[in-house]
């Protein structure tokens, strides 16, 4: 079964500092038909303007990462962590028993554009974590890229729970596979250009979830970037 969720249909907070986007019900925005899928929360779009930023605040029991599209995202938490967060690096955090973090936007000049990613963990009250690395364009660019996982493998950042996150840069006729286990659904997020997904035609902003279906092929991308969640 293949369900689209148009882009244009997400939630919508304009701050002045922050623009948002939402995929999910959150804060102000409240979808009785959109809270989450299996385990994937939030997805937020962010456009934070120079200066802008999310003052000290707290998460528990949630698995959190950003993904930065263009700009410099500062991050500062109470595990000690402060890094600034660019195109091709990301972030998690496992928030367990409670963690206090703040993102800023420090250029004078130029936004920072990211997406803010919640996932529930596979069980509550674990000891915090972060963890972040580099994931080229190149290793994305016409393959799947694993970012995500349970167990970190192929270099990719471990999470507390059963997903397997792929990015990609699509273009062309190239076509991709991914075969889903048994009992295994899926959830994509195209984040800009245009892709056909599973015979579904997606632009930027669009997600496809997919369930009780074996496979998840990814073709005829134009400027395309996306992320693949493999999820239980």
């Amino acid at each position: 079964m293949l369900t689209l969720r148009p882009g244009s249909e997400r939630g919508h907070a304009d701050h002045g500092w922050l623009e948002s986007y939402h995929s999910f019900s959150f804060a102000g925005y409240v979808d009785p038909d959109h809270v989450h899928f299996g385990p994937l929360r939030v997805i937020n779009e962010d456009r934070v303007a120079p200066g802008g930023g999310f003052g000290q605040h707290g998460h528990r029991d949630m698995e959190i990462f950003s993904y930065v599209l263009s700009g410099e995202l500062a991050h500062r938490d109470t595990l000690g962590n402060g890094s600034s967060i660019g195109p091709g690096r990301v972030q998690l955090m496992t928030t367990g028993t409670g963690v206090e973090h703040s993102e800023f936007n420090h250029s004078a000049h130029e936004p920072v554009h990211f997406l803010q990613i919640w996932l529930f963990p596979r069980e509550t009250g674990l000891t915090p974590r972060y963890s972040e690395a580099d994931f080229s364009a190149d290793s994305k660019r016409d393959q799947l890229r694993l970012i995500i996982s349970p167990d970190g493998r192929d270099g990719s950042l471990r999470t507390e729970q059963d997903a397997f996150i792929y990015a990609t840069l699509l273009e062309g006729e190239t076509t991709l596979t991914h075969t889903l286990a048994l009992g295994r659904r899926a959830y994509v997020h195209l984040i800009r250009g245009t892709l056909e997904i599973n015979g579904q035609l997606l632009e930027g902003g669009d997600a496809l979830m997919l369930e009780e279906e074996a496979r998840i092929e990814l073709t005829r991308g134009r400027d395309a970037e996306a992320l693949v969640f493999d999820l239980p």
